[in-house]
């Protein structure tokens, strides 16, 4: 009894809490079989993979923004082909640091929200952009950075940003 008011179970947001927490534990595990951070990649590596990423996009005509971050999240190097809706600049640059942060494809999280019940709290997940688009940069096994794309539909953005990710040799 709390307040001369008698509660039957544990509140609605400490229930809540206790979801978040098993949530985060379960991203956490997750993480402990993803690459490790290295050093971060070059502005011309930075390039090689945003050539590649436009590259794939071009003649397609898909118009799109393409960031990539260090292994920090902090922006190397961001191109928006001509005629790419502006929004998909801020979109692009949060799918490359959602894929640097949590070290998986942002598409990881994309398709937990999509199978609905538990993952849909992934909505709460405090900078995570569950879109298609975003990839981690691997180099030497070690996680470098990410490339974010966004303009066209998310799954062609993840084409072309897988296509950016594999530039990186």
């Amino acid at each position: 009894m709390i307040d001369g008011v008698k509660h039957d179970g544990p509140g609605p947001l400490l229930a809540f809490a206790m979801i978040v927490l098993l949530l985060a534990s379960a991203v956490v595990d997750a993480q402990d079989a993803a690459a490790e951070y290295g050093l971060s990649l070059t502005l011309e590596q930075a390039r090689t993979v945003t050539a590649a990423a436009k590259a794939a996009a071009h003649p397609k005509q898909w118009r799109v923004a393409v960031a990539v971050v260090d292994s920090g999240g902090h922006l190397v190097l961001l191109e928006r082909m001509d005629g790419t809706q502006f929004g998909s600049i801020e979109i692009a640059r949060q799918k490359a640091w959602t894929a640097v942060a949590f070290r998986r494809p942002s598409k990881a999280f994309e398709d937990m929200v999509a199978a609905g019940g538990a993952g849909v709290r992934l909505l709460r997940l405090e900078g995570a952009t569950p879109i298609e688009g975003g990839i981690p940069l691997l180099r030497e096994g070690r996680i470098v950075g990410a490339i974010g794309v966004s303009g066209a539909t998310s799954e062609q953005d993840g084409i072309v940003a897988r296509t950016g990710a594999a530039a990186l040799k």
